[in-house]
C-alpha cells in the first residue's frame, strides 16, 4: 500500500510539473480541482515540488523557476517571495531620514518601500524614480516631491530607459539609492537582465551619496546578463532570513552592511 500511494504522488508531482510548464504557474485551487485531493495535500506537493527546486512557491501556489538571464513580467514578480520583499521595503524605509532625497529604482522590492514611505510619511522627503508603478503609489502622498524620470518605456517592467531618461538623471542628485537587482553575486556584483536597465542604474549609482541593494535571498548568488557597477560601489544589502549565512559574511567582509529583515 505504500509503495502505491508513492507511486500515486509521484504521478501527482509529474503532472503538475508538465501544467506549470504549460503555462508557467498553478494554484493549490486549481490543483485540488483537477486531482481531488485536499487543500492540504495541494500545498504538501507544491512545497515538495519547491524543495527539490522544480518550482518557486508563490501566493496560492507556484510558478516556475526563474532564469537569472531572462527578465519576466512585473505581475509574476510581485508574487515571487512576497512577504520577504515586504519586510526588506519596511527595513529599508526605517533608514530614511527627513529632508532626504532618494532614488527608487524599479522593482516590485523597491515597491513595498514606496507602499511603506505611505503610512511613514516621512517629512520633506524627495522621490525620484523611473518606475510608473512607484510614481503612482507615491502620487497622492502629501508633502512628498516626485521626481519621474522619463524616456523610452520598457513593457515588461514598466519602467522609462534610455539616454533621455539618463539626461535627466544626470541633472539631479540623491542621499541614497535603493537599487532592486535581479543578481548579486560577489565577483560582478548587482545585475540585471536588460543593458538599457543596467546602465540606468549605473547612473543611479552615481547621482547617490550610497547605495542599498534591496534583494531576497533568492537573488544572492546569482549573475544576470547585465552588470551595473562593481561590488565596491554599495554600501548596503538589505535581504531575508533565508539568504545563506556563508555568503553574508563574505559580504560583510567586503565592508558592506548587511541588514536582514
Amino acid at each position: 500500500m505504500a509503495h502505491s500511494n508513492r507511486l500515486l504522488v509521484e504521478e501527482r508531482h509529474r503532472k503538475i510539473l508538465e501544467l506549470l510548464k504549460g503555462t508557467g504557474r498553478i494554484t493549490s485551487a486549481e490543483i485540488v480541482r483537477r486531482f481531488n485531493v485536499s487543500a492540504v495535500t495541494a500545498r504538501t506537493d507544491l512545497n515538495q515540488l519547491a524543495e527539490s527546486g522544480n518550482l518557486v512557491r508563490s501566493h496560492g501556489g507556484a510558478v516556475s523557476p526563474q532564469e537569472p538571464t531572462r527578465d519576466y513580467p512585473v505581475s509574476l514578480k510581485a508574487v515571487l517571495h512576497h512577504d520577504e520583499k515586504i519586510r526588506i521595503g519596511q527595513a529599508a524605509a526605517r533608514l530614511i531620514q527627513p529632508g532626504e532625497t532618494i532614488i527608487l529604482d524599479n522593482g516590485t522590492t523597491t515597491l513595498e518601500i514606496a507602499r511603506e514611505l505611505k503610512t511613514t510619511n516621512v517629512r520633506g522627503l524627495t522621490v525620484i524614480t523611473n518606475a510608473l508603478d512607484i510614481a503612482g503609489e507615491l502620487s497622492d502622498c502629501p508633502g512628498l516631491t516626485l521626481i519621474m524620470l522619463g524616456g523610452v518605456l520598457r513593457q515588461i517592467s514598466c519602467s522609462f530607459v534610455g539616454p533621455q531618461t539618463e539626461a535627466m538623471l544626470a541633472q539631479l542628485h540623491a542621499d541614497r539609492l535603493f537599487l532592486a537587482v535581479d543578481g548579486f553575486s560577489l565577483d560582478i556584483g548587482p545585475s540585471t537582465p536588460d543593458i538599457l536597465e543596467a546602465h540606468l542604474n549605473e547612473c543611479m549609482m552615481n547621482a547617490a551619496r550610497e547605495t542599498t541593494i534591496v534583494a531576497d535571498h533568492s537573488k544572492l548568488g546569482r549573475r544576470s546578463v547585465s552588470r551595473i557597477g562593481a561590488i565596491d560601489r554599495v554600501q548596503r544589502l538589505i535581504t531575508d532570513s533565508k539568504a545563506q549565512a556563508g555568503f553574508l559574511d563574505s559580504v560583510r567582509q567586503l565592508g558592506i552592511d548587511v541588514v536582514i529583515a
